[in-house]
Parts: C-alpha cells; sequence; structure tokens
C-alpha cells in the first residue's frame, strides 16, 4: 500500500511481511540454510554407528515433515507474504501475543508523522485528568463525591457589596461523600451556568478545580437585573477513571458489523478501528489518509466482497460496583445545592468604576444568550436571520457540510427554512446521507455527507464510506464555498489518541485546501452536552466530548478556520441538553453559522 501503514497498525499485529516485500525471500533463503545445513549432517552421520544411523533416519523423517508442513502453510496462506502496492483490502493473519497484558495495547498506532508524534504527547498533557486516589478495597461508592452533601457558596463581593454588569461572579464549591465528609481530592467532572430564564439569559460559568476538593467557577457579568447560578456534577472523579480505563483496555466494547455477498452467499463480519488479534483481518486502511478499519475475514467469501457498514452490539466490561457511580439522580449529572443565596441582582455599569475581576479564573466565554439570542463575546457579531435574508447570504454559495447527525441539524434547518431549496431525492438512507439541496433560482447548493468510520447509524454502502480529509481534497475551494464539519460523538468509546489522529488528517487537508483557495470559509462545529443515561455515560459521555472540544480547539488554533462553540451554546440555554439540541439553539447556532458566511458590515 502506498503509505506503508506503519501509522495505522497495531502493536500486536504482525506488519512485518506486509512492510516487506523480501520477506518471502527470507522464508526461502531459510530453507536453503536448513537444506545445506541437513546435507553436511547426512555426511556426518555416514561415519556413525549403527544405531546412531537409525537416529538419523528419524531425524531425517522428522525434518521433512517439518518441510512438508511449512510449505502447506506458505501455500495456504500466500497472499499474506505478498505485498501489493494496488489492492486493499489486505488479508492479515495476526500474530497471537501471549503476555497476560495484550489487551492494553492491541490498539495501538503509530502516528503518521515525528512531529505528529510530539504534538499527540502534548495535547495528551493538555487533557490531562487529574489522578484519582485509589480507594481501599473494596471499592466503596460510600466514599465518592456525593451531590446532595456538596454545596456552593456565592463569594461576597470584594470592596462593596454589590455587583455591576462587567464584574466578574465567583462561586465556591466544595465537595463531600456520601457521609458528609468533605472530599481531600480533586477530578470531579462539573459544569456551572448563569441564567435568567425570564429575560432568556444565560452564561457557561469557568470551573477551575484546586485539587483538594474544592472548586471555584466564575462568571462574568453581562446583563442587569437577577441572575441565578446552577452547578451540576456530571461524574465523581471514581467515575473518571472507569471512563478512562473503559476507552484505553476496551476499545472494542462497542463494535461494528459489515455484510459480505457474493451471488446467493451472505456473510457478516465484526469490524472496528482496531480488532483483537485471533483471526486473519480483512484491512480496510485508507490508503490516502492512513485512516485505519479491519474487519475478521469471512470464512468464505473474500475481503472484495464487503458491501455495507453497520453498528454491532455495545459489550461494556464494568464490574457491579463501578456501575454505582454511575447512577441517575444518585450521581450523574446531578444538581448541587447552594449553601446560602443562590443568585444576586447585578446593576448597571457605572462608568468610570473599574470592573472587579475573578482571582482564580483567567478565561472568559465565548458569548452568551440574552431574549434568547446568542451574542458572541468573541468572533464575528451574530446576526439574526429571516427566510429573504438567509436567501440573499447564501446566493450564489456553494455549502458543503461534513460530520455527524449534529452537522445534519443544520442541513435540516437550512431545507425546512428555504422553500425554494429542495433536496434531491438520492435514495439515501434516512439519517445517513448523502443529501444534497438546490435552488435553482438563487443558484444555491448545499450538500451532507457523513464522516468516515467508526459510524453508529443504520447500515450504509461501504462505498459512501468517505473520509472528511478526502471530501475535501476534492474541492476546488474559492470566495463561494462554505465548508462546515463537525466530528466528535461517535469516537467516544475510543482512547483519544484515535480521535487526534482523525483530526491531524483532516487538518492537512484544511490546510491544503486553504493553500489553493485561501478565500474558502471553513467552519468547525465542536460538540455539546447531553442527556445522559448509565449506558449513554459509558459509551459517550459529556467528558469524553469536552476532551474533544479540548483537543480541537488546540489543533486548529492559529489557522483561518472559524468555530461555533456548540458547547456553551447548549449548556448557556435553559432547555435540556440533548445530543440533538432543540430548535431554538440550532436556530442560534445555524445564526453564527450565516454570520460568518455573510459578515456585519460596518456602518
Amino acid at each position: 500500500m502506498t503509505n506503508g501503514l506503519d501509522h495505522g497498525t497495531f502493536n500486536n499485529i504482525w506488519f512485518s511481511d506486509l512492510r516487506n516485500p523480501g520477506a518471502g525471500e527470507g522464508v526461502r533463503s531459510s530453507e536453503i540454510r536448513r537444506s545445506h545445513h541437513s546435507a553436511t549432517l547426512q555426511q556426518k552421520m555416514k561415519t556413525t554407528t549403527k544405531a546412531r544411523a537409525c537416529t538419523r533416519r528419524e531425524y531425517v523423517a522428522i525434518f521433512l515433515f517439518l518441510v512438508v508442513g511449512v510449505l502447506i502453510f506458505v501455500q495456504r496462506n500466500i497472499e499474506v507474504l505478498k505485498f501489493h502496492h494496488t489492492v486493499n483490502p489486505t488479508i492479515i493473519i495476526p500474530r497471537v501475543f501471549t503476555e497476560p497484558d495484550m489487551h492494553y495495547n492491541f490498539c495501538t498506532f503509530r502516528p503518521l508523522f515525528p512531529e505528529d508524534a510530539l504534538e499527540n504527547r502534548f495535547l495528551l498533557d493538555t487533557i490531562a485528568w487529574p489522578d484519582t486516589p485509589l480507594l481501599s478495597a473494596p471499592f466503596s461508592v460510600e466514599k465518592t463525591s456525593d451531590p446532595a452533601h456538596s454545596n456552593f457558596t456565592i463569594v461576597p463581593q470584594r470592596g462593596r457589596g454589590e455587583w455591576h454588569v462587567g464584574d466578574q461572579l465567583e462561586v465556591t464549591i466544595k465537595m463531600a461523600d456520601f457521609q458528609g465528609r468533605p472530599r481531600k481530592s480533586g477530578g470531579d467532572f462539573l459544569l456551572a451556568r448563569l441564567h435568567n430564564q425570564k429575560l432568556g439569559a444565560g452564561v457557561v460559568g469557568q470551573v477551575v478545580d484546586h485539587l483538594n476538593g474544592s472548586y471555584t467557577a466564575g462568571f462574568s457579568l453581562l446583563w442587569e437585573g437577577d441572575a441565578q447560578v446552577q452547578v451540576i456534577m456530571v461524574h465523581p472523579s471514581e467515575a473518571i477513571a472507569v471512563l478512562n480505563r473503559l476507552n484505553r483496555e476496551r476499545p472494542d466494547s462497542l463494535y461494528f458489523r459489515s455484510l459480505f455477498r457474493s451471488g446467493s452467499l451472505l456473510e457478516t463480519a465484526m469490524c472496528n478501528v482496531c480488532l483483537r488479534p485471533i483471526k486473519p483481518l480483512c484491512n480496510y486502511t485508507d490508503l490516502r489518509t492512513g485512516e485505519p478499519w479491519f474487519c475478521y475475514k469471512p470464512k468464505s467469501l473474500s475481503c472484495d466482497a464487503r458491501i455495507n457498514h453497520a453498528m454491532g452490539e455495545n459489550k461494556l466490561n464494568i464490574n457491579t460496583n463501578e456501575t454505582k457511580l454511575f447512577k441517575s439522580g444518585v450521581n450523574l449529572k446531578v444538581y448541587i445545592r447552594a449553601s446560602g443565596p443562590t443568585g444576586i441582582t447585578v446593576l448597571p455599569k457605572k462608568e468610570g468604576q473599574p470592573e472587579v475581576k475573578s482571582s482564580s479564573v483567567t478565561s472568559g466565554p465565548s458569548g452568551y444568550y440574552y431574549q434568547g439570542v446568542w451574542r458572541a463575546l468573541k468572533g464575528t457579531t451574530v446576526r439574526e436571520f429571516n427566510v429573504s435574508t438567509i436567501e440573499q447570504c447564501l446566493k450564489g454559495k456553494m455549502v458543503h457540510m461534513y460530520g455527524d447527525s449534529t452537522v445534519r441539524q443544520w442541513f435540516e434547518y437550512l431545507n425546512a427554512a428555504l422553500p425554494d431549496l429542495k433536496e434531491f431525492d438520492m435514495h439515501s438512507p434516512k439519517k445517513a446521507g448523502p443529501y444534497i439541496s438546490l435552488d435553482y433560482a438563487n443558484n444555491i447548493l448545499v450538500r451532507y455527507r457523513f464522516h468516515g468510520p467508526p459510524i453508529r447509524i443504520v447500515p450504509v454502502s461501504t462505498s459512501e464510506l468517505h473520509y472528511i480529509a478526502n471530501e475535501l481534497d476534492g474541492l476546488i475551494g474559492g470566495s463561494n464555498t462554505v465548508v462546515v464539519f463537525g466530528i466528535w460523538a461517535h469516537f467516544g468509546t475510543f482512547p483519544i489518541e484515535i480521535y487526534i489522529r482523525r483530526l491531524q488528517s483532516i487538518r492537512r487537508a484544511v490546510v491544503r485546501l486553504l493553500d489553493r483557495a485561501p478565500d474558502t470559509l471553513v467552519v468547525i462545529r465542536i460538540g455539546n452536552p447531553k442527556a445522559l443515561t448509565p449506558s449513554v455515560s459509558l459509551s459517550n459521555s459529556d467528558w469524553h466530548s469536552w476532551q474533544c472540544n479540548r483537543v480541537l480547539r488546540a489543533m486548529f488554533k492559529g489557522l483561518n478556520v472559524q468555530l461555533i462553540d456548540s458547547w456553551e451554546m447548549v449548556l448557556a440555554h435553559h432547555l435540556a441538553h440533548n445530543l440533538h439540541p432543540p430548535p431554538p439553539i440550532i436556530k442560534n447556532m445555524v445564526n453564527v453559522l450565516l454570520s460568518y458566511i455573510c459578515p456585519e458590515k460596518p456602518s
């Protein structure tokens, strides 16, 4: 294969023959050496006694038996010992290792390039989570953080007893266990929001972990009137440790299936980014990006007979005690009570009066809601769009959308909002795509395509499994081209390194696109909080989404791309969290997108 597969293979799979076209020569040379050595031994053994001659005949028989066995093995596995530059997939016979810890590293990947390896280490340091002290055996959930026994307190204003627009509000959070004892370590995953539902106002708080059981949440005061504080414990630190272990030890806990067909013969095989080396594999690693994908080889059909991709099942490896860390209404996305007042009154900003800043929080929010409308504090000024202004904005534009179903929501919104934007029936599977809509009168084209595997959707044809990087390389780009993508929700069961690798290939394609067409607009949607049940938490937690967002921000920092902060736009809103945000939030997200496409002209 053109990429050599060095950067998409597992530590425990035998790829040496695949990367070395002369591997077969080594086998043949070994046999020649063995034959020469055998002849020498036979010459010497002519001078031995009659008894040793019998022994010699036994050795020769054993040797011939082994030679025949090797020849049969080579003949039956000849495809494995060949290296094909143009054929994909490749059948791989994995070498099975017997180390007791093999399940820890069967999904280890080599970086594509040395600079990627350096970036990988930097990103892992950036998102490193505080270590959770080991609980004494037997494990007791009673010693973990309990929202019902924890509390938050609004810190009194320093210097004056009132708050004004522009100031910073600080809240101290004290965590305790189920017996009411203060926690002495950090690592709990907390979210915070300041809101006024009557005003349709809301802003996200920035939480700082002091690693001693206490936290600080800082809020920018951006509107006049009442402001109520909400603090949520998404997970105790011990639950984070479980999620991290599952991602590293069981990246195949959620598996996928493919159907193979040749005439009337059908077979199904398990597939994934990484598979345990227990049987021959079909290698579907993408030749251009190096993105790995494998299926177990069907018993009777070839690897070329694969016709579709579908989601399989989720096999979680979690014990009874650990399940107690993921209980709805107990310690899974539960509100923490206040030890005093839950809110404050914000007065108008005074002229000439210095703003009071937070002593702990250094970064501010990306925006906030007021009267139900998102107002960005960073980036472009957000405009509100109606049917006529959307048409005017998109006139002559080609909008290419790639990603998961949360990006598909934007395609569906534009389809519903514009009466002259007509979807062409491509007979695509529902909720999978690809989709395309056209407005001939205004010369508008809007496309949507799902990102490449892993994808948890209805069965789709393998011909429709396209990686975002390859799609971007197929675009000409230019001032009339808008690229939108979002990729995060389908990586929740894998080590974060797999997500990093995918973003690295996408970023290289973005750089190539902007190099050849600098006036192309690239907009990226980040992940958002969602409703969490115990099962969803174990396969798609808010904690993993938060990690993905941190990685994405760091990787695209400094590039000429725009981000839509879906995380804050969902968390700051009064509506319940959902993987697929409700229409009022989607409307605001599309307004941000359109504001990037058609920024407000200076007066």
